[in-house]
């Protein structure tokens, strides 16, 4: 179950009421910048903003995150906490599909009370593609933990097709979710396991792929190696002998 948003007589900052429970500056700042994304537009948010709203000083604020958007990251890894402290092993004797199915509705339960300011936040970063690209990082650094917790290996020659496919998957989940105002959670749960299962699809199409084109990588790498061991052999000669370069890369320059 995810931890609340902090709440009327849980203050984060200076000025709390006695015997209230202060959250420490990392999760203080990141439940503040969650209750400020919910309340206003992504990009008036400032720094100064965050670290009065958690209570903390600037140097506290910088003694723990580099930037707004390193909150974000922070935010991520908070979440990843909660899903896999309440992992269980109720669902190992379960198909791999069920176990991945069960950690993402998790990992989505957990984010529930954080969908306004999810909201805003999605919205405003669609087009931006660079702030995109470092959340896809965050991402596959999560989701690596969510397969593992669903008992999923990650390694091996398709491991990292496997792991950005299920952050593709997640991604389209959630444009589900962020609209989906049922407490069923019907359509979430249905688009949930549309992905999944085309997933699986896919993955089993891109090992039959890797299997028939074996022999030819395998000898793709053969002639690369050749390649690697002539060139080697010719940066042994000195510019006298026909190299130019004499061996170092910088000359070409």
């Amino acid at each position: 179950m995810a931890r609340n948003p902090k709440t009327t007589g849980e203050h984060d900052g200076a000025g709390d009421p006695p015997g209230a429970t202060r959250l420490p500056p990392r999760e203080a700042i990141v439940e503040a910048l969650m209750r400020l994304a919910a309340e206003q537009p992504w990009n008036d948010i400032e720094i100064g903003d965050i670290a009065r709203e958690a209570g903390v000083s600037l140097a506290e604020f910088r003694d723990s995150y580099p930037s707004k958007g390193a909150v974000l990251g922070g935010f991520a890894r908070m979440i990843d906490k909660q899903v896999l402290d309440g992992a269980s092993d109720d669902l190992d004797d379960e198909p791999t599909r069920e176990r991945l199915f069960d950690v993402l509705m998790r990992r989505l339960d957990a984010m529930d009370p954080y969908k306004p300011a999810l909201r805003r936040i999605a919205v405003a970063l669609r087009g931006d593609p660079l702030s995109l690209a470092a959340l896809n990082q965050v991402a596959l650094n999560s989701q690596r933990f969510m397969l593992a917790s669903a008992g999923i290996s990650t390694e091996g020659p398709l491991g990292r097709v496997k792991l950005q496919g299920v952050v593709i998957a997640f991604a389209r989940t959630m444009e589900v979710w962020l609209d989906d105002d049922d407490p069923s959670l019907a359509r979430t749960m249905a688009a949930l396991d549309r992905e999944i299962r085309n997933g699986e699809r896919f993955m089993e199409r891109a090992d039959d792929v890797r299997r028939l084109t074996a022999p030819f990588r395998a000898l793709a790498q053969s002639l690369t190696e050749r390649g690697r061991r002539r060139r080697r052999r010719d940066d042994t000669r000195n510019e006298d002998d026909g190299n130019p370069l004499g061996g170092d890369p910088a000359a070409a320059i």
